[in-house]
């Protein structure tokens, strides 16, 4: 075993609605057209650095752990978290580490990865994270995957490399120098001419016990509640991301630039990013166009039809009594949308 993977299971993934709701998160669906969910892929690309389903953690939120149960029936019941409240990634990270450390120790490495990533060349991954493995352990190091940009981006943040500290598996690691929020586009153009910096992919590699001690100089409020209260405190908990709550601020962050392809699936444009072809559409869907270019269609139902005409560059999903059609560059804006439906009660139960 080269380390204990913790799936991070929790999040809503809400730009994909309405494929993606409440019960029915991002993690849970297929959108590579690969038969399988996020969360189920993710698993499958961790087993083999687990060892098998005895090495693989869950974390998860209490409204989805039946869903993670049907999804991932091999993973046993002990190794599965369920948070009463999600205050995200920070006390998530926390509860999962003292628990890891009561049953394999300070010692053990452990890694956690978000559920609906999308990575590709599985050799490559598994070679960096035994690379991760190595870096955490000869220097006590939280180890992050840094991922090479592959443009400008202002929807991520940034990690910025600083002294190169030796190799690891064939992979160069490096101190990180700082850990910068999403940037303005003038800023994302600067990082990426430097050829310093990579975008923060949300995955960290470490021993238990460096974590531990780090978060009790760097987040007392969070470690030491859990420590003596256990996870029945969750909801007192500060709600932080461990980016906010540690990375920034920890002195034994180091990064590892990866070279795998990766995409965090943030929306439905990423579904072209997977898929794309010579074809002027994107067809998961039953679809009869005229005029129509650069379109994403997307059906639920096998049996349904999406008819266009006219149109270019939109997205047209069709799930069970709800269509969205939206243009690609305001994608983003969803989330805004079902705040609007959330105050409608006749249609809360669309979210």
């Amino acid at each position: 075993m080269v380390m204990i993977p913790v799936i991070l299971a929790g999040g809503k993934g809400e730009r994909f609605w309405p494929l993606s709701r409440k019960q029915r998160p991002k993690q849970f669906l297929c959108l590579d057209g690969g038969g399988k969910s996020l969360l189920q892929a993710t698993a499958d690309r961790l087993l083999n650095i687990a060892g098998g389903w005895q090495g693989l953690w869950v974390i998860t939120a209490s409204h989805l752990e039946e869903g993670i149960k049907q999804q991932l029936p091999d993973l046993p019941a002990e190794n599965l978290l369920v948070e009463v409240e999600g205050r995200d990634t920070a006390p998530a990270v926390a509860w999962a580490t003292l628990e890891i450390a009561k049953r394999h120790g300070e010692d053990a490495v452990i890694g956690f990865f978000p559920a609906d990533h999308w990575i590709g060349e599985q050799d490559i991954f598994e070679k960096t994270l035994k690379a991760a493995s190595e870096l955490a352990v000869q220097h006590s190091a939280i180890t992050t995957l840094g991922i090479a940009p592959t443009y400008a981006s202002t929807g991520y943040g940034y990690i910025e490399q600083g002294q190169a500290i030796g190799d690891f598996n064939g992979i160069t690691g490096y101190q990180v120098s700082r850990f910068t929020e999403k940037p303005d586009q003038a800023t994302a153009e600067e990082f990426l001419a430097t050829g310093r910096f990579s975008w923060n992919g949300g995955m960290f590699i470490f021993p238990a016990g460096v974590v531990l001690r780090e978060l009790e100089i760097h987040a007392p409020e969070i470690i030491e509640p859990l420590r003596t209260q256990g996870p029945s405190v969750y909801p007192k908990l500060p709600k932080l991301s461990i980016d906010y709550a540690l990375m920034e601020k920890t002195d034994r962050a180091y990064v590892l630039p990866v070279h795998f392809s990766w995409d965090d699936l943030g929306d439905w444009n990423a579904i072209e990013r997977l898929m794309k072809d010579d074809k002027p559409n994107i067809e998961l869907a039953n679809h009869v166009g005229l005029d129509t270019q650069g379109a994403l269609l997307y059906a639920a139902n096998e049996e349904d039809l999406i008819v266009t005409i006219g149109l270019e560059d939109t997205v047209v999903v069709r799930d069970g009594s709800v269509t969205l059609i939206v243009k690609k560059d305001r994608t983003q804006d969803i989330k805004k949308v079902l705040k609007q439906i959330q105050e409608n009660s006749k249609w809360t139960e669309l979210l």
